[in-house]
Protein backbone atom coordinates (compact mmCIF):
# COMPACT_ATOMS: atom_id res chain seq x y z
CA UNK A 1 0.00 0.00 0.00
CA UNK A 2 3.43 2.53 -0.01
CA UNK A 3 4.85 2.62 -3.71
CA UNK A 4 8.15 3.80 -4.13
CA UNK A 5 9.71 4.57 -7.45
CA UNK A 6 13.35 5.44 -7.10
CA UNK A 7 14.99 6.88 -10.34
CA UNK A 8 18.55 6.65 -12.15
CA UNK A 9 18.66 10.60 -11.23
CA UNK A 10 18.07 9.35 -7.45
CA UNK A 11 14.99 10.95 -6.79
CA UNK A 12 12.63 8.99 -4.23
CA UNK A 13 9.13 8.80 -5.14
CA UNK A 14 6.81 7.44 -2.61
CA UNK A 15 3.01 7.06 -2.92
CA UNK A 16 0.49 6.53 -0.87
CA UNK A 17 -1.88 3.88 -2.60
CA UNK A 18 -4.73 2.86 -0.90
CA UNK A 19 -7.60 5.09 -2.28
CA UNK A 20 -10.57 3.13 -0.73
CA UNK A 21 -9.55 3.89 2.46
CA UNK A 22 -8.88 7.79 1.66
CA UNK A 23 -5.04 6.30 1.84
CA UNK A 24 -5.02 6.00 5.71
CA UNK A 25 -2.71 4.83 7.42
CA UNK A 26 -2.46 1.15 9.15
CA UNK A 27 1.10 0.30 11.41
CA UNK A 28 2.39 -1.74 8.53
CA UNK A 29 1.70 1.41 5.94
CA UNK A 30 3.56 3.69 8.77
CA UNK A 31 6.56 1.39 9.41
CA UNK A 32 6.99 0.86 5.64
CA UNK A 33 7.22 4.15 5.45
CA UNK A 34 9.78 4.68 8.62
CA UNK A 35 11.64 2.12 6.40
CA UNK A 36 11.54 3.61 3.21
CA UNK A 37 12.40 6.90 4.86
CA UNK A 38 14.91 5.93 6.57
CA UNK A 39 16.63 4.27 3.70
CA UNK A 40 16.85 7.47 1.63
CA UNK A 41 19.71 8.97 3.01
CA UNK A 42 21.19 9.13 0.18
CA UNK A 43 18.32 10.28 -2.40
CA UNK A 44 19.09 12.84 -4.86
CA UNK A 45 15.52 14.20 -4.04
CA UNK A 46 12.18 13.12 -2.07
CA UNK A 47 8.67 13.31 -3.77
CA UNK A 48 5.70 12.17 -1.01
CA UNK A 49 2.28 12.12 -3.02
CA UNK A 50 -1.46 9.75 -2.39
CA UNK A 51 -3.17 7.90 -5.03
CA UNK A 52 -6.82 8.94 -5.64
CA UNK A 53 -8.41 12.35 -4.55
CA UNK A 54 -7.13 11.94 -0.97
CA UNK A 55 -3.83 12.64 0.19
CA UNK A 56 -4.48 10.54 3.36
CA UNK A 57 -6.93 10.53 6.64
CA UNK A 58 -4.63 10.35 8.64
CA UNK A 59 -4.60 6.72 11.07
CA UNK A 60 -7.11 3.76 10.19
CA UNK A 61 -10.04 4.61 12.77
CA UNK A 62 -9.89 0.90 13.34
CA UNK A 63 -6.30 0.80 13.93
CA UNK A 64 -6.70 4.09 15.98
CA UNK A 65 -9.03 3.17 18.16
CA UNK A 66 -6.27 0.09 19.02
CA UNK A 67 -3.61 1.97 19.80
CA UNK A 68 -2.04 3.05 17.04
CA UNK A 69 -2.95 6.87 17.71
CA UNK A 70 -0.64 7.16 20.27
CA UNK A 71 1.78 5.16 19.20
CA UNK A 72 5.42 6.31 18.42
CA UNK A 73 5.60 5.21 14.83
CA UNK A 74 4.06 8.76 13.83
CA UNK A 75 6.81 10.61 15.97
CA UNK A 76 10.03 8.07 14.34
CA UNK A 77 8.54 8.33 10.54
CA UNK A 78 8.47 12.45 10.85
CA UNK A 79 12.26 12.61 12.74
CA UNK A 80 13.01 10.35 9.60
CA UNK A 81 11.31 12.76 7.64
CA UNK A 82 12.94 16.16 8.88
CA UNK A 83 16.73 14.53 8.75
CA UNK A 84 16.81 13.60 5.41
CA UNK A 85 19.62 15.55 3.55
CA UNK A 86 18.17 16.38 0.06
CA UNK A 87 14.89 18.18 -0.87
CA UNK A 88 11.27 17.03 0.23
CA UNK A 89 8.48 17.62 -1.37
CA UNK A 90 4.83 16.88 -0.87
CA UNK A 91 2.43 16.73 -3.54
CA UNK A 92 -0.55 16.90 -1.70
CA UNK A 93 -2.85 15.61 -4.18
CA UNK A 94 -6.07 16.17 -1.76
CA UNK A 95 -7.10 16.59 1.87
CA UNK A 96 -4.66 16.42 4.44
CA UNK A 97 -6.04 14.81 7.99
CA UNK A 98 -4.83 14.11 11.42
CA UNK A 99 -1.51 12.15 11.96
CA UNK A 100 -0.70 12.44 8.60
CA UNK A 101 0.00 15.71 8.83
CA UNK A 102 3.23 15.07 10.50
CA UNK A 103 5.23 13.46 7.71
CA UNK A 104 4.16 16.42 5.27
CA UNK A 105 5.35 19.23 7.97
CA UNK A 106 8.93 17.37 7.84
CA UNK A 107 9.11 18.06 4.34
CA UNK A 108 10.76 21.01 2.55
CA UNK A 109 8.03 22.35 0.31
CA UNK A 110 4.52 21.70 0.33
CA UNK A 111 2.38 21.71 -2.89
CA UNK A 112 -1.16 20.85 -3.32
CA UNK A 113 -4.30 20.92 -5.40
CA UNK A 114 -6.82 23.60 -5.12
CA UNK A 115 -9.58 21.75 -3.69
CA UNK A 116 -7.41 20.09 -0.55
CA UNK A 117 -8.49 20.51 3.00
CA UNK A 118 -6.19 20.41 5.85
CA UNK A 119 -7.15 19.53 9.50
CA UNK A 120 -6.07 17.38 12.46
CA UNK A 121 -8.73 16.78 14.25
CA UNK A 122 -6.93 15.59 17.64
CA UNK A 123 -8.51 16.90 20.67
CA UNK A 124 -12.22 16.16 19.29
CA UNK A 125 -10.48 12.74 19.14
CA UNK A 126 -9.33 12.75 22.28
CA UNK A 127 -5.42 12.65 21.54
CA UNK A 128 -2.45 14.69 21.95
CA UNK A 129 -0.77 15.38 18.57
CA UNK A 130 2.70 14.68 18.00
CA UNK A 131 5.08 16.84 20.00
CA UNK A 132 7.42 17.68 16.75
CA UNK A 133 4.00 18.27 14.90
CA UNK A 134 2.89 21.02 16.73
CA UNK A 135 6.49 22.92 17.05
CA UNK A 136 6.62 22.65 12.92
CA UNK A 137 3.13 24.11 12.13
CA UNK A 138 3.55 26.60 14.50
CA UNK A 139 7.26 27.59 12.94
CA UNK A 140 4.93 27.39 9.61
CA UNK A 141 1.78 29.48 10.74
CA UNK A 142 2.20 30.72 14.13
CA UNK A 143 0.81 29.76 17.30
CA UNK A 144 -2.41 31.39 17.11
CA UNK A 145 -3.19 29.76 14.08
CA UNK A 146 -1.57 26.18 15.31
CA UNK A 147 -4.17 26.78 17.86
CA UNK A 148 -6.72 27.60 15.57
CA UNK A 149 -6.38 24.26 13.78
CA UNK A 150 -5.22 21.89 16.77
CA UNK A 151 -7.47 23.40 19.49
CA UNK A 152 -10.24 25.18 17.97
CA UNK A 153 -10.69 21.92 15.35
CA UNK A 154 -10.93 24.10 12.63
CA UNK A 155 -11.35 23.21 8.89
CA UNK A 156 -8.14 25.07 6.69
CA UNK A 157 -9.20 25.23 2.78
CA UNK A 158 -6.70 25.33 0.16
CA UNK A 159 -6.38 29.04 -0.61
CA UNK A 160 -6.44 29.72 3.50
CA UNK A 161 -3.75 27.53 3.66
CA UNK A 162 -1.31 28.87 0.70
CA UNK A 163 -2.05 32.23 2.51
CA UNK A 164 -0.90 31.19 5.51
CA UNK A 165 2.09 29.50 4.57
CA UNK A 166 1.25 25.89 5.58
CA UNK A 167 1.03 25.11 2.08
CA UNK A 168 3.63 27.28 -0.57
CA UNK A 169 1.74 26.50 -4.07
CA UNK A 170 -1.67 25.56 -5.24
CA UNK A 171 -1.12 23.47 -8.44
CA UNK A 172 -4.11 21.90 -10.53
CA UNK A 173 -4.35 18.14 -9.97
CA UNK A 174 -2.89 17.55 -13.82
CA UNK A 175 -0.03 19.43 -13.47
CA UNK A 176 1.09 18.02 -9.91
CA UNK A 177 3.64 16.18 -10.09
CA UNK A 178 5.36 17.42 -12.92
CA UNK A 179 5.85 20.83 -10.69
CA UNK A 180 7.13 18.72 -8.23
CA UNK A 181 9.58 17.33 -10.41
CA UNK A 182 10.18 20.48 -11.29
CA UNK A 183 11.43 21.89 -8.38
CA UNK A 184 13.79 19.09 -7.82
CA UNK A 185 15.63 19.84 -10.80
CA UNK A 186 18.55 21.64 -10.02
CA UNK A 187 18.88 19.29 -7.23
CA UNK A 188 19.12 16.73 -8.86
CA UNK A 189 21.89 18.56 -11.18
CA UNK A 190 23.76 19.71 -8.95
CA UNK A 191 26.71 18.21 -7.16
CA UNK A 192 25.36 16.49 -4.06
CA UNK A 193 27.11 18.09 -1.17
CA UNK A 194 25.95 21.39 -2.77
CA UNK A 195 22.01 20.60 -2.36
CA UNK A 196 22.38 19.52 0.88
CA UNK A 197 24.15 22.40 1.88
CA UNK A 198 22.14 25.18 0.50
CA UNK A 199 19.74 22.97 2.77
CA UNK A 200 21.12 23.07 5.92
CA UNK A 201 22.14 26.75 5.63
CA UNK A 202 18.49 27.48 5.19
CA UNK A 203 16.87 25.82 8.24
CA UNK A 204 19.87 27.61 10.36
Amino acid sequence: MIDLDISEAGLWTVTLNRPEKANSLTEAMLEDLVDITTRAEGARGFILTGAGKVFSAGADLDEARAGLATSDVWERLSTAMAALPCLKIAALNGTLAGGANGMVLACDIRLAVPGAKFFYPVMKLGYLPQPSDTARMAALIGPARTKMILAGGQKIEAEEACAWGLVDRLVAAEDLMQQARALLSDSLAAKPEIASGILAMCRG
